[in-house]
């Protein structure tokens, strides 16, 4: 059985997930924390469902996905793992944080880069990587055939997708990358979203009005 826990984070609200199984072996994908409160919040979780941190991974290395990655290899000392095209987002962070008025500095680069196909593995679970890119160059998905979850980024959202209008965006690798990656899956598989509540394949595909938009203008 794997288990998925949400934590919200930061002032973009970004949620940042746990997933572990029976094994108790779990892996932090896109920690948010940047805030000591909740920093402290993520290690409690941790402690509560007494987890073993043996990865981190980065759906996307945009700013509010990436806070909390040298206080997570600082503190649980885990490898991580993203897709290569991320490092000029990851590299520009800094300067971006500064438009925002935030300070940070904290800038790491991945220890192993993952591509298109490539699986995570750790205690009993196995996640498949996609490559989903679009909303940044190297947006990856972890994806659970097993147990039918999909944990997206900022690629697709409950009603909407990821922005394309950041630098290195672009609105046609990203919804080749929807309708080519994620509605291929199955429609009662769950969508876990760096933003806003979870959602379903299946939901998006019958609801969802920019999907419904592009199928009628480009696909028509």
């Amino acid at each position: 059985m794997v288990h998925v826990k949400k934590l919200t984070f930061n002032d973009f609200q970004e949620n940042t997930y746990l997933v572990f199984d029976d094994t108790n072996e779990c892996v932090i994908i896109d920690p948010g924390c940047y805030y000591q409160s909740e920093r402290e919040m993520l290690i409690q979780a941790i402690k509560q469902f007494k987890l073993k941190p043996v990865l981190l991974l980065n759906t996307h290395c945009h700013l509010d996905h990436i806070f909390g990655n040298k206080f997570i290899k600082d503190t649980y000392k885990i490898p991580f793992l993203a897709n290569k095209n991320e490092l000029p987002i990851i590299e520009s962070a800094p300067t971006v944080a500064g438009v925002y008025g935030i300070q940070f500095d904290e800038v790491v680069i991945p220890d192993k880069f993952l591509n298109d196909g490539d699986e995570v593995t750790f205690g009993n679970t196995t996640l498949k990587v996609l490559f989903t890119p679009g909303h940044s160059p190297g947006s990856i998905s972890f994806y659970d055939n097993e147990n039918k979850f999909v944990i997206s980024g900022d690629v697709l959202f409950h009603d909407s997708i990821g922005r394309y209008d950041f630098p290195l965006s672009d609105y046609d690798t990203l919804m080749n990358s929807i309708f080519n990656k994620l509605l291929t899956l199955e429609d009662e598989v769950k969508v876990y979203s760096g933003h806003g509540p979870e959602t379903f394949i299946g939901r998006e595909k019958r609801n969802n009005p920019f999907l419904l938009e592009f199928r009628e203008t480009h696909l028509n």
